[in-house]
């Protein structure tokens, strides 16, 4: 569970409804249905129009990752395949073949498929490279969607404005009905502005970091896998996969 992900949207929250409070202001006038419905609405429609239905979908789905972040744990990787590089230097590459059968990774079983089947070092890495680079162009396509959502947010909530002055400009003889159009106008923007920079925009750097993280994490199983297919020590894969931890 991600504590600091949780902690930031409380003390976001908190901090708005605190200082509407500190201003004399009532709660529930940040409350408004039509405003939330105007920006909430008109972002996720013009988000669904401006991408693929698999990305959408695999962006919402990436949503967890706030609270719940994709385990990577890089030092025990890093045991992991040196005790792979040890096996496959005393058995040799068809003793890896035990530990493809209880692998549950995809990318970590093609890999390691490759060297148990005896593949150039080479061919290995060019094959992996590419698996790396088309994960990731399909991760920040799915991500793509939040950094979509707080750029159209703000200009959904100047509409939501624009319409709630425009019910005040008709009611302008009815003094009963402007109240309810100037809050529509002004909450409005506050969901806009307000979502984009607590909620979307975050959500979207958030979500680049993990996939960053993950493209390390496969570069560095790729990069043990070629070292192991080239039959070097686990010393220098040690050596060689080091680097990745600071990661």
């Amino acid at each position: 569970m991600d504590k600091i992900s949780i902690l930031g949207v409380i003390l976001g929250l908190v901090a708005i409804i605190l200082g509407q409070w500190l201003e004399g202001g009532h709660i529930n006038s940040l409350i408004q249905f039509t405003a939330f419905l105007i920006v909430m609405g008109g972002t996720v429609g013009a988000v669904m129009l401006q991408t693929q239905p698999r990305h959408f979908i695999a962006g919402l789905k990436m949503l967890k990752w706030i609270f719940i972040p994709p385990k990577m744990d890089f030092r025990k990787l890093l045991t992991t395949l040196m005790n792979w590089a040890t096996q496959a230097r005393r058995g040799g590459l068809l003793a890896l073949e035990v530990f493809f059968n209880s692998e549950k990774d995809p990318f970590v079983r093609r890999g390691l498929q490759m060297v148990v089947d005896g593949a150039e070092p080479e061919t290995i890495r060019r094959a992996l490279e590419l698996d790396i680079d088309a994960y990731e162009d399909q991760a920040r396509a799915a991500a793509k969607i939040w950094d979509a959502a707080g750029g159209y947010s703000p200009t959904f909530g100047i509409l939501g404005a624009v319409l709630g002055l425009i019910h005040v400009m008709e009611n302008l003889t009815d003094p009963s009905k402007l109240g309810a159009g100037i809050a529509v106008a002004f909450v409005a923007t506050i969901y806009g502005v307000g979502a984009a920079n607590m909620f979307f925009l975050p959500i979207a750097n958030k979500l680049k970091h993990y996939i960053l993280l993950e493209v390390r994490r496969r570069e560095m199983v790729a990069e043990g896998l070629v070292t192991i297919a080239n039959g070097e020590n686990p010393r220098l894969l040690e050596n060689k996969l080091s680097g990745f931890l600071h990661h």
